[in-house]
């Protein structure tokens, strides 16, 4: 199955980043904005390695996020920006995605399926 709700445009991320709100958790920062559709991203700067390493966060990041049900979120812009660490677990992500999108109150309480 396809990641189909990435956000991929850079005016969508640099909205995002002028105009969104911040969350914070031990290993992660949401950075989110409401919207009309429900788009995800994952900012990971140079400072967490090379080429190699920060595509092996963006994989994590992705995984954990699938496994959040995307028909039961609101509408939002999200994106996500891992801390620098020395290690990446995807049990760590998946953790503090739950504790992020749950203390923003992101999921829906009357789902659209």
């Amino acid at each position: 199955m396809a990641f189909d709700y990435r956000l991929k445009k850079e005016k969508d991320f640099n909205k995002v980043f002028k105009e969104g709100k911040r969350l914070f958790s031990n290993s992660l920062t949401l950075v989110y904005l409401p919207s009309k559709e429900l788009k995800v991203g994952f900012a990971v700067g140079k400072k967490h390695g090379g080429s190699v390493q920060r595509n092996r966060i963006k994989r994590l990041l992705r995984e954990s996020f699938r496994s959040f049900s995307p028909e039961k979120m609101k509408n939002f812009f999200f994106v996500f920006i891992p801390k620098i660490k020395e290690e990446y677990d995807y049990r760590v992500f998946l953790k503090d995605m739950k504790y992020l999108l749950e203390k923003g109150n992101f999921f829906d309480d009357n789902p659209k399926c």
